[in-house]
C-alpha cells in the first residue's frame, strides 16, 4: 500500500508538470497563430497613423512574419514591402527558434498528457489535475503582477534574458517593421496568454471535481 501511494504521488507530480508545460506551450502557440489579435490592434492602437503605413501594407507584412515563424520549411524571412537589416534577420531567426521550441513542447506534452491521462483514468487517479490547476495559477499570477506593476521593465528584462545580443533593439530606419509592432501589442499577447492559461487551469479543476464526484458513486 505504501509503495502504491509513493508511485501515485510521484506520477501525480510528473503529470502535473506535463500539464503545466502543456498549458504554457499551448497558450503561447495559440497566441502566435492568432492573427485576429493583431488585426484588432491595428485599429485599436492606431498603427497606420503612428507608423505611416497603410492598413493593407501592415497586414501583408505581419502575415509574412507569422507565416515565417509557423513554417518549419521556410528558412528565410522576406517582408513584401519592408527592408530588413542583417541584425534584424538574425533576430527574427532567433525568435523563430524560440517559438519552435515551444511548438515542439506543445506537441510532445500533448502526446504525454494523452497517454498519461488514459493511464491515470484506468487507475482512477485524478489528483494531478488538482495540482496542475492550483500550482499553475500561482506562477501565472506572479507574472501577471509583474506585468501590471511595470510592463516596460518586464519587456526589457525578458529580451535581455532570452537574447544574447542587442539585435532586438531595432533601428526604425534599417528595420521599419518595428514601427508596426508596438510594445502594447506584445502586452496584449501576454495578457491573452495568461487568460488562456487561466482557462486551462479552470478546466483542470473542473475535470478533477467531476472525476472526484464520479469516484464517490
Amino acid at each position: 500500500m505504501a509503495h502504491k501511494k509513493t508511485v501515485q504521488k510521484i506520477s501525480d507530480a510528473g503529470m502535473a508538470i506535463v500539464v503545466m508545460m502543456f498549458l504554457v506551450s499551448a497558450s503561447l502557440t495559440a497566441v502566435i497563430a492568432f492573427k485576429p489579435l493583431y488585426y484588432f490592434d491595428i485599429a485599436y492602437l492606431h498603427i497606420p497613423e503612428t507608423s505611416g503605413y497603410s492598413e493593407q501594407e501592415i497586414r501583408v507584412n505581419y502575415k509574412a512574419l507569422i507565416d515565417y515563424n509557423l513554417s518549419p520549411a521556410q528558412n528565410v524571412l522576406q517582408f513584401p514591402t519592408l527592408p530588413m537589416s542583417r541584425e534584424g534577420r538574425i533576430h527574427f531567426r532567433e525568435v523563430k527558434r524560440i517559438f519552435w521550441f515551444f511548438i515542439r513542447m506543445f506537441a510532445v506534452t500533448a502526446v504525454l498528457l494523452t497517454a498519461g491521462a488514459l493511464w491515470k483514468r484506468r487507475r482512477r487517479e485524478y489528483g494531478y489535475l488538482r495540482i496542475a490547476g492550483t500550482a499553475t495559477p500561482v506562477l501565472a499570477a506572479a507574472l501577471g503582477a509583474a506585468i501590471a506593476i511595470n510592463w516596460e521593465r518586464v519587456f526589457v528584462l525578458f529580451h535581455e534574458w532570452i537574447f544574447q545580443n542587442d539585435y532586438w533593439l531595432f533601428d526604425p530606419v534599417t528595420d521599419p517593421v518595428i514601427m508596426i509592432l508596438p510594445e502594447t501589442f506584445f502586452l496584449h499577447c501576454a495578457v491573452m496568454m495568461l487568460l488562456l492559461i487561466a482557462v486551462g487551469c479552470a478546466a483542470c479543476i473542473g475535470l478533477w471535481r467531476l472525476a472526484k464526484a464520479g469516484n464517490r458513486e
